[in-house]
């Protein structure tokens, strides 16, 4: 059975062409709106005459992937927001410090960082203007402050602050996933600072948050643990901002994060437990119509509850329409049934398709129902329970399969034992999750039995504690792995040819498989000759100063922090892993550095600098020196200047103000990110 034989799959891989090129090229709205109108014009008189031709041609077939592509560019065009006149930002004042009068609406709490309180936020007016779009909120942490309810309006005078990019190479841009969420600012405001505004519009979103509130209200009623509370939560309910930084990261680290996030797992557990009950309703007249229609009511409203996350509204897509094929009896391939999911979800939301966890739960599902059935068939067990463990392990094996490129080149660790923690917990998973719906709807009911409360709790536990145990047996945990884009591509390119000759042994199986094994080579050696040779860099790190000198796959750090590197800067360990270095190596700060035939000065908080056997190309400020830099300039005359971010910004800023009047370069890491000098570039 080859994949490219069903349409969908065909329609859906052009759509997702035509996504990408919207998103990378940004063409004027009205005239690929006209583009579309033309190509569907086209489409259907092609139809007509297709219908006519008693030898079939390729034509309509070729328009048909041409008018998809365009579909897609045409969606991502209308989904933008800023390509509406009302979006916010064609509002906002060209004077960065002018605070405007903001109106909005709360639309997501997310889970807080160090310093604040964070939320999605739907913007509803600037001052008189009345205006959409997303942005975030900001607000300092206040214990004895309540957070902000979702589709709570709030008016406040502020600004908008645009989304800081990385300041580090190597690091995740934060900037970039935001803006793939249509969220272009950020607001920063005090808890005082804003004034409630009177409101009884509720949203779908307000209205499943309170529903959360309200469960949660009543399970917290009954002695489950904090942690308990979490775990439930992102089972049951798709919320994991509550779950403890030590918690998520044991999951992450026993290959078993996937079961925190509301996926097809979960959704297929839940169908199958209501299709049992209501099994009945088939011998009524009109039955199989009503029970689907009453399925499609409680998967969709379960997954508004749980949030409409990439991964459950990709789950619940998909099983609602296995859920129509199965109960209407309509025949059903996966294949097709996974592509026309794929396709309604980015016709509505075009821009998941860079989501990570929507990739990585079509990539499992893919490689499930495409190398699962004869993993499975290499042994045949006897008994029932060892059905069970050998199945959950070939659908773990398959799944890692899938996934293993996508998770090397985002997170850049392998859990070796991925399959225990799989083997432990998937097999009850559909227990405890039956049991949570239980225990979630006799809470809610008053009639929760403290016995229920202590088996379910203690479930729970248990599997904590099993993830826990498999996450600290760190041998078989590896971290920090290199891994590029084009790693991903040739990686994928390998598997798929090496399943497909273990599947059936030919000549020319084999010889895609050499050639895998040739590409694969090929990047090795592509990505040892990208790396940087010889570089210097000022790193920036807040109130501190962070160097790094590569020298081919080494790289000598120094900086003033009071502990190791490796338990302080996550800085040096993400450059480490974007450029494949192999070595890293601690040194003491020096004032001189001998860069090629370039000198590199550094003066710290005691502003000696009075040289006379050399001139400095560069000079680095830390620690806030006390110096005139005029006639620092005058005296030492170098070509470029940095401060890093051990500097006092308002010195920075004086600084900056007097290079631009001497028209000496300035270069603060705060502002403009890391210094670089490619050393082998210097002259």
């Amino acid at each position: 059975m080859k994949l490219f034989n069903f349409p969908f799959v065909k329609l859906t891989i052009c759509l997702i062409a035509g996504i990408i090129i919207g998103y990378l090229y940004a063409f004027p709205f009205e005239n690929i709106s006209y583009l579309l109108g033309l190509l569907l014009a086209t489409l259907t008189i092609t139809f007509f005459i297709a219908r006519q031709q008693f030898v079939k041609t390729i034509w309509f077939g070729i328009m048909a992937l041409v008018t998809t592509v365009s579909i897609g560019i045409w969606t991502v065009s209308i989904h933008n927001p800023k390509n509406f006149a009302n979006h916010y930002s064609h509002f906002i004042s060209k004077d960065s410090n002018t605070p405007e009068t903001i109106t909005f609406r709360v639309r997501e709490v997310l889970k807080p960082n160090t310093y604040y309180d964070t939320y999605i936020v739907d913007v509803l007016k600037t001052d008189e203007h009345s205006v959409s779009g997303k942005s975030i909120l900001n607000i300092p942490k206040d214990s004895t402050q309540n957070t902000l309810n979702v589709d709570d309006i709030y008016i406040t005078k502020t600004t908008f602050k645009p989304i800081t990019p990385p300041l580090n190479p190597g690091q995740f841009n934060y900037k970039n996933y935001l803006g793939k969420r249509y969220i272009y600012h950020q607001l920063f405001a005090s808890r005082n600072e804003l004034l409630k505004f009177k409101s009884n519009q509720q949203t779908l979103l307000g209205i499943a948050n309170n529903i959360r509130e309200y469960i949660n209200q009543r399970l917290k009623t009954y002695s489950f643990k904090p942690d308990e509370l979490a775990i439930i939560n992102a089972l049951l309910l798709g919320q994991r901002q509550n779950i403890s930084e030590d918690v998520y990261t044991n999951y992450a680290n026993a290959g078993a994060i996937h079961i925190l996030a509301i996926s097809g797992l979960h959704i297929g557990i839940i169908l199958i437990i209501l299709n049992f009950l209501f099994k009945p309703l088939e011998k009524l007249r009109y039955g199989l119509f009503i029970k689907t229609i009453l399925l499609l009511f409680i998967l969709w409203s379960f997954a508004i509850i749980a949030g409409l996350s990439a991964s459950v509204t990709r789950a619940v897509t998909m099983f609602s329409i296995v859920t129509i094929g199965m109960n209407l009896k309509r025949p059903t391939n996966i294949y097709n049934t996974l592509a026309i999911s794929i396709f309604i979800i980015l016709l509505f939301k075009p821009l998941f398709i860079f989501d990570v966890g929507f990739q990585l739960s079509y990539m499992a599902v893919f490689a499930i129902v495409s190398i699962d059935p004869y993993l499975y068939k290499l042994w045949k067990p006897k008994y029932w329970l060892t059905k069970v463990y050998w199945h959950t392990l070939t659908i773990t094996i398959s799944a890692q399969l899938g996934i293993l490129p996508l998770s090397l080149y985002y997170f850049h660790q392998f859990p070796a034992l991925f399959f225990l923690t799989n083997l432990l917990i998937i097999p009850v998973l559909g227990i405890i999750l039956g049991f949570g719906i239980l225990v979630i709807l006799m809470a809610v009911l008053k009639i929760l039995p403290h016995f229920l409360v202590f088996l379910f709790g203690g479930s729970i536990n248990v599997m904590n504690t099993i993830v826990d145990w498999v996450a600290k047996q760190e041998p078989f945990l590896f971290k920090d792995i290199p891994f590029n884009f084009l790693c991903v591509v040739v990686t994928y390119f390998f598997i798929i040819t090496l399943v497909r000759f273990m599947i059936k042994r030919n000549y020319r199986r084999l010889v895609l498989l050499a050639v895998a094994v040739i590409l694969g080579q090929c990047t090795l050696i592509y990505t040892n000759l990208e790396r940087p040779n010889n570089q210097f860099l000022v790193f920036q790190k807040s109130r501190h100063t962070l160097l790094g000198h590569v020298l081919k796959n080494n790289m000598i750090v120094a900086s003033d922090l009071s502990d190791s590197i490796e338990n302080n800067a996550n800085i040096i360990s993400d450059y480490k892993v974007d450029n494949f270095i192999e070595h890293i190596k601690e040194d003491t700060l020096n004032n001189l550095y001998l860069l090629g035939n370039k000198k590199l000065l550094v003066i710290d908080s005691l502003g000696v600098y009075h040289v006379k056997t050399f001139m400095p190309d560069y000079v680095l400020l830390r620690n806030s020196p006390k110096i005139n830099l005029n006639r620092l300039i005058d005296s030492i005359h170098p070509a470029y200047i940095i401060a890093d971010g051990s500097n006092y910004k308002s010195v920075v800023e004086r600084w900056k103000s007097t290079c631009l009047k001497t028209k000496i370069p300035f270069h603060a890491t705060a502002e403009k990110g890391a210094f670089t000098i490619d050393i082998q570039n210097v002259n």
